[in-house]
C-alpha cells in the first residue's frame, strides 16, 4: 500500500514527530494537492504545546499552497497541474503537514499568476478568519460582487482591531478599507502604524504605552461599538479591552479570537487556555457589551461562502492588489520534521512580528 509523510504531535510539549499513512483517494468534489509551503500558526503551536483540542498523534497544519495532482469524480474547478492555496483543517486528510492533502474544491482557490506561492500561503486561514468575523461575528455586510459605489450602513461608527499587525488584523484593515469604512483604529507596535495606515487605519495606538488605555477612553469616550481582538491573550488583550470598556455607555459588540490564552506557550512552560469568553476572571462582561468568542471553522454553515470565500473571493482580491499578503519570514531545514521544529520554535519564542513564518513541506515542485 502506497504511503506519505506527516508531522504530528504525540504529546503536548512533545518533540514532533513522523507517521506515515496511506495514501488518500479524492472522491466526489474532492482534490488532491501535494503541498509545497505552509504557513505556521498559532494554533499549531497551540496543538503542540498545550494539546489544544486534539487526540494524538495529530496531523498539524492547516493552510497550504500546492499543486493539484488528481481530481475527484465530479471536481470541475481545478485541473491537474494547477496551483492552489486553501485553509483546510476538517479531517487528518485535510491537514497540511503531510505529503499529500485530500479536500474538497472550495477549500481552495487559484493562487494568481502575479503572487509568489510563499506570500500566498499567508492568506488562507487568517483571510478567512477576518472574513468570517467580520461578517458573522460583528455583523458587517461585506457584499460580493461588491455593488458599484457601496457604502457600509456603518461607516461613521469607530471600529476597533485590537492587534492590527497580527495576519487577521492586517486583513480586516484591508477588508474594511475596500468596503468603504474609514473611521479604522488599532492597536500594533509602533514599527507596524507605517503599513497599518496604508490597509485604513485613520487612528493608531502603541499596545505597550502605559497609558494605551487611558488614550482609547479619550480617543472615543463613549467606547467603540465594535472591537476585534486579534490577540485573544488575557493579560495582553481581554483584561485592557475591558479597562479601556469601563466608561462605556453605548452597546458593544466583541469578537475575541480563540482560544483565550490564560498563559503563554513557551520554552519550558505549559500554555493554559480557556474557551469561554462570558467572563473576564469569573466575573461577568457589563450588560452592554456582547463578546463572542470566534470559531472560524463553522463558516462553512453559511453556503454562500462555502462556495465562493476561498474559491473565488479570496484569490479575487488578491490578484486585485486589495490584499497585500502578510511579510515572509522563510525557515530553512535539511527534512520536513526539522522545518516544522524550526517553525513551531519561532512562534514559541516570539521571533515574529507581523510577519508569517513559511516553511517548504515537500522537497519536489
Amino acid at each position: 500500500m502506497a504511503t506519505h509523510s506527516a508531522v504530528v504531535t504525540v504529546g503536548p510539549g512533545l518533540p514532533l514527530e513522523i507517521i506515515h499513512l496511506p495514501a488518500p483517494t479524492p472522491r466526489d468534489n474532492e482534490i488532491c494537492v501535494r503541498p509545497l509551503w505552509a504557513a505556521a500558526t498559532p494554533l499549531d503551536l497551540h496543538q503542540a504545546d498545550g494539546g489544544l483540542l486534539v487526540q494524538p498523534p495529530q496531523v498539524l497544519g492547516d493552510g497550504i499552497v500546492g499543486t493539484v495532482i488528481e481530481l475527484g469524480p465530479t471536481a470541475t474547478k481545478y485541473r491537474v497541474g494547477d496551483t492552489v492555496f486553501g485553509f483546510t483543517w476538517r479531517t487528518q486528510a485535510e491537514k497540511g503537514h503531510q505529503e499529500v492533502v485530500v479536500a474538497p474544491e472550495f477549500l481552495f482557490g487559484k493562487v494568481p499568476g502575479n503572487v509568489s506561492l510563499q506570500a500566498a500561503v499567508t492568506l488562507p486561514n487568517n483571510f478567512v478568519s477576518a472574513w468570517h468575523t467580520l461578517t458573522k461575528d460583528l455583523g458587517f455586510e461585506l457584499p460580493w460582487p461588491k455593488p458599484e459605489g457601496y457604502v457600509p450602513r456603518e461607516r461613521e461608527q469607530w471600529i476597533l482591531i485590537w492587534g492590527g499587525g497580527s495576519s487577521v488584523g492586517q486583513f480586516a484593515l484591508q477588508i474594511l478599507k475596500w468596503y468603504g469604512y474609514t473611521n479604522l483604529a488599532t492597536t500594533a507596535s509602533k514599527a507596524h502604524h507605517e503599513k497599518l495606515q496604508r490597509y485604513g487605519a485613520a487612528k493608531c495606538f502603541d499596545y505597550r504605552d502605559a497609558d494605551v488605555e487611558a488614550q482609547l477612553l479619550s480617543f472615543a469616550p463613549t467606547g467603540f461599538p465594535f472591537i476585534l481582538d486579534c490577540i485573544g491573550n488575557l493579560n495582553g488583550s481581554v483584561l485592557p479591552i475591558s479597562r479601556a470598556l469601563s466608561s462605556s455607555s453605548s452597546t458593544v459588540k466583541l469578537a475575541i479570537l480563540l482560544p483565550i490564552i490564560i498563559r503563554d506557550p513557551g520554552p519550558g512552560t505549559t500554555p493554559i487556555y480557556s474557551m469561554d469568553v462570558s467572563t473576564i476572571l469569573g466575573t461577568p462582561w457589563p450588560a452592554n457589551v456582547e463578546a463572542v468568542g470566534v470559531r472560524t471553522h463553522f463558516y462553512l454553515d453559511n453556503e454562500f461562502l462555502k462556495e465562493k470565500l476561498q474559491s473565488e473571493i479570496m484569490p479575487s482580491l488578491l490578484e486585485w492588489g486589495v490584499i497585500e499578503p502578510n511579510e515572509v519570514v522563510l525557515v530553512e531545514g535539511g527534512t520536513m520534521l526539522e522545518r516544522a521544529e524550526r517553525a513551531l520554535a519561532i512562534l514559541r519564542e516570539k521571533g515574529v512580528s507581523g510577519q508569517r513564518v513559511v516553511w517548504r513541506v515537500c522537497e519536489d515542485t
